[in-house]
């Protein structure tokens, strides 16, 4: 597997006045795919996922006492990609707890936006009762979430163990998240628990802790330097006693290359029959109608998915085009995606030289179809099926109606607290 792009309190701070400075708010325009440099970054605790509807919330890490932020619902944009043990994944396929890391911007169109619009200045205000400020942003829009060892493989980066202590079968590590290539900069140490529960990858073995201690690689008991040992580590949070109140744990930790490798593509399969059963997410950009319900569409498939996926859209297959929300779920249509979409042939493929916009995947159909449907006009996001993807139906929390109405959604943004 390719990869996919070529933790302490003091840590935290420093990386939030970064991320603060000439962070201006910045919110995505119709049609045009936002860039990525123009995130405001963030991360935290995912503690509930509406998969149906791309959104979820995240405990998000702010100043203060993490244990206290409320849960700060967020919602994928309809070209944000999630990214799960350095591949492609669904909101679905996360588990809660994960610490994840958030790149997001401004709602695009407040009035439709499925979580809460707050104001613009939000990530700036302090929330109080030793929250501090962070918590609560505005930019709650997501273009990249990414679990710890995607934003590492992604960043280049690396955890290097440095100190041991253990009793019981659980303990700390004191580690450091740096540069895999090295550099300059002192790295923030960071104390992070591990538990019997903390699965260890090698190769193609998944060790439990009681068979790693048996290798004597750690002491059963005691403190033991591990020499700056670079591995991959999975991140989650626990409530932590001794008034320690912003602590993370390790979930899993990788101790080489292949066990991530190994990793990912287990992941990558469960994408790849996700999206085949769902359809490929693109929008439109340029209809050219004929008589009697001709017409030509132009659209640009969305990114972050495995190269398999894309293969299947070639010259002269035959292919399938449904209107979709900005959640992308299927509109129209009573008992399935394929109910009321156009059917037709892909006239041409063409891939985008140069750098690509993150959300994009460079690729651009033309679909000619003889019977266009509402929902397929320009600046509208839409699902293609290749003739090769099976055809199924989908649970009813996964489609809507004819899409007329921003409020026809399954729940509505009601279940979420006002601010």
């Amino acid at each position: 597997m390719k990869p996919f792009f070529a933790l302490g309190s003091l840590f935290f701070v420093l990386s939030l006045c970064a991320a603060f400075a000439g962070d201006e708010p910045f919110r995505p325009e119709s049609g045009k795919f936002p860039p990525l440099e123009k995130a405001h970054s963030y991360r935290g605790e995912l503690v509930f996922v509406d998969h149906a509807n791309r959104r979820g919330s995240i405990r998000v890490q702010g100043s203060g006492m993490f244990f206290r932020n409320d849960p700060h619902p967020f919602a994928m944009l309809p070209y944000g990609i999630v990214r799960y043990h350095d591949a492609a994944a669904d909101l679905r396929d996360i588990p809660l707890g994960t610490v994840m890391h958030v790149r997001a911007f401004l709602p695009p169109d407040p009035k439709i936006s499925s979580v809460p619009v707050l104001p613009v200045d939000n990530k700036s205000k302090d929330a109080n009762h030793n929250r501090g400020t962070g918590i609560a942003p505005a930019e709650n829009h997501v273009l990249l979430l990414e679990d710890e060892p995607s934003h590492c493989q992604r960043e280049g980066l690396v955890w290097k163990l440095k100190e041991l202590e253990i009793k019981n079968r659980e303990g700390m590590i004191i580690a450091t998240r740096e540069p895999k290539q090295g550099g300059d900069a002192k790295a923030t140490e960071e104390k992070l628990t591990f538990d019997a529960a903390t699965r260890f990858w090698r190769g193609r073995e998944r060790l439990s802790i009681e068979e790693y201690l048996a290798e004597d690689a750690w002491p059963a008991d005691g403190k033991k330097s591990l020499g700056g040992q670079s591995v991959l580590l999975g991140i989650v949070w626990k409530p932590t006693p001794d008034g320690i109140f912003t602590r993370f744990h390790i979930s899993d930790i990788w101790l080489d290359d292949a066990s991530l490798q190994r990793a990912a593509k287990q992941q990558t399969e469960v994408h790849n029959a996700f999206i085949r059963t769902r359809w490929m997410p693109a929008w439109i950009d340029a209809v050219e109608y004929g008589k009697f319900g001709r017409a030509t569409v132009t659209a640009t498939l969305f990114g972050g998915m495995d190269e398999s996926l894309y293969a299947d859209f070639k010259k002269d297959v035959t292919a399938t085009m449904n209107g979709v929300e900005s959640t992308l779920k299927h509109s129209g249509g009573a008992y399935g995606p394929a109910h009321m979409a156009s059917k037709g042939t892909i006239l041409a493929v063409t891939k985008a030289t140069g750098e690509v916009p993150l959300g994009s995947s460079g690729i651009q159909i033309r679909f000619e179809t003889d019977l266009i449907i509402e929902g397929i006009r320009p600046g509208r996001v839409v699902r293609v099926r290749p003739s090769n993807w099976p055809l199924v139906n989908l649970p009813r929390e996964e489609y809507v109606g004819d899409s007329s109405n921003p409020e026809d959604r399954f729940p509505t943004p009601d279940i979420f607290p006002k601010y």
